[in-house]
């Protein structure tokens, strides 16, 4: 049985936080206290002193193992520890306890340009981060035209990189990491500055890497592309390393996570018209499996599930609900009634919940802010002013292709087929 290329145990980084002191009664006061009793004030400015510093441990007690040849995701919500385990892994920073083991050379791709001198150009850039991330200047020269060519800044080799967009950094600096051939790939979310078409090329990449027997870390807050290019995940939790196995089973712990618990509490919102013969109670997202969700992918399918109640004797007839769906400026971007899709429910319950099902969500990653109504018998029954809650949306692999996350002003993500013919007088003419 071959050794594991990763070997993690018992990992633990610790922080000392300052915090800043108020300034007290100012320079008279000190020296004055100073000089009625210096052993006096010491000790109270060594009280002082202890009590603004923290502790803050970013990793405890992370333990697991990486076998050669795995993609594995590193996963979590901000603050989790993942940047600062990539750190210890790069050997960039010392753990405060425990130990890492890893069998081979490193290469790390944790922030855009790390290791480019901006005066220097990008060909001279080329050798010098190559040096950094352990080549040799024959191995640099045998794949130079293939890292330029990868990169696709070679209009611009011999600009100084100072000139290059964040874009063309990122570019480079990955076309150089990825081409060293290290036992080891390490990888942060560096690559949500590339534009689509290249995070899918970095992605398969990666996916090219892992089957020539090498070994990539990815941290990404990007599901799908971690569902498509990872075959093990690592879930981190304040610090302490929640669960690692299969990718499937630990995002669906992580989307746990993150769920919104009961949502938003409608009963008390306090601007809103209408007869109050049906109010809405509570809002909140269900994934295609019933889960609280905070997020939505592009492309996913989910739920925009309504609460609600209705006055009196609670027979309501030919109810016909809705939702707007408006950008963060307040701009609309679409309608959907039930009687849209020729949904007018003759009767509702006394007390139950309103289910719109969205397929393939067509947004973009953004906040877009949710507006409500309801109306019974043609008279309106509840319109809450404003908004009653937003619906966050994160890049999703919305076309099936792999490419996460679209450039681009327009929110909405149409999907089509397209075609080329040709024109058979120019073909013919042609001839």
């Amino acid at each position: 049985m071959s050794l594991p290329i990763i070997t993690v145990e018992n990992l633990s980084k610790r922080y000392i936080i300052g915090h800043q002191r108020a300034n007290g009664d100012g320079l008279r006061h000190a020296l004055e206290s100073v000089a009625r009793n210096p052993l006096l004030w010491l000790r109270s400015k060594n009280r002082e002193w202890a009590a603004a510093k923290e502790e803050f441990w970013a990793l405890q007690d992370v333990s697991f193992e990486v076998k050669q040849g795995e993609v594995v995701g590193i996963i979590g919500q901000n603050g989790a520890g993942k940047s600062t385990l990539l750190k210890i892994l790069s050997r960039i920073t010392e753990p405060t306890s425990g130990r890492i083991r890893i069998r081979g050379r490193v290469a790390s791709l944790l922030e855009v340009g790390t290791g480019f001198h901006q005066e220097l150009t990008g060909r001279e850039n080329i050798f010098l981060n190559g040096a950094i991330l352990g080549m040799s200047k024959a191995e640099i020269l045998r794949k130079f035209d293939e890292i330029v060519a990868f990169s696709e800044v070679e209009q611009f080799l011999d600009t100084p990189v100072k000139r290059y967009s964040s874009g063309m950094y990122v570019r480079l600096a990955f076309a150089v990491a990825a081409h060293l051939e290290p036992e080891v790939l390490v990888v942060d979310e560096v690559l949500a500055v590339g534009d689509a078409a290249f995070q899918n090329k970095c992605l398969g990449r990666m996916a090219d890497i892992a089957q020539g027997g090498r070994t990539v870390l990815f941290v990404s807050h990007n599901m799908a592309a971690v569902q498509r290019l990872c075959s093990q995940c690592v879930l981190l939790r304040k610090g302490r390393l929640s669960e690692f196995g299969q990718t499937g089973p630990v995002i669906s712990s992580y989307l746990e996570q993150t769920k919104s618990g009961a949502g938003i509490n409608l009963e008390s919102f306090p601007k809103r018209t209408g007869s109050g013969k049906v109010r809405f109670t509570s809002y909140h997202l269900e994934d295609s499996g019933g889960r609280h969700i905070e997020q939505v992918q592009s492309g996913m399918d989910f739920s925009i599930v309504l609460g609600f109640c209705c006055a009196g004797d609670g027979v309501q007839r030919q109810v016909d609900v809705g939702f707007s769906l408006h950008l963060p400026d307040t701009t609309m971007l679409a309608v959907l009634y039930s009687s849209y899709t020729g949904q007018v429910f003759s009767t509702i319950p006394t007390k139950g919940e309103f289910r719109c099902s969205i397929r393939s969500a067509p947004l973009k990653e953004g906040k877009y802010l949710i507006g409500l109504r309801v109306v019974a018998s043609g008279d309106e029954a509840d319109w809450p002013q404003g908004f009653v809650g937003s619906v966050d949306v994160v890049a999703g692999d919305f076309f099936g292709t792999g490419v996460m996350g679209f450039n681009g002003p327009a929110p909405l993500l149409l999907n089509g087929s397209w075609q080329v013919t040709a024109d058979e007088k120019v073909s013919h003419n042609g001839r």
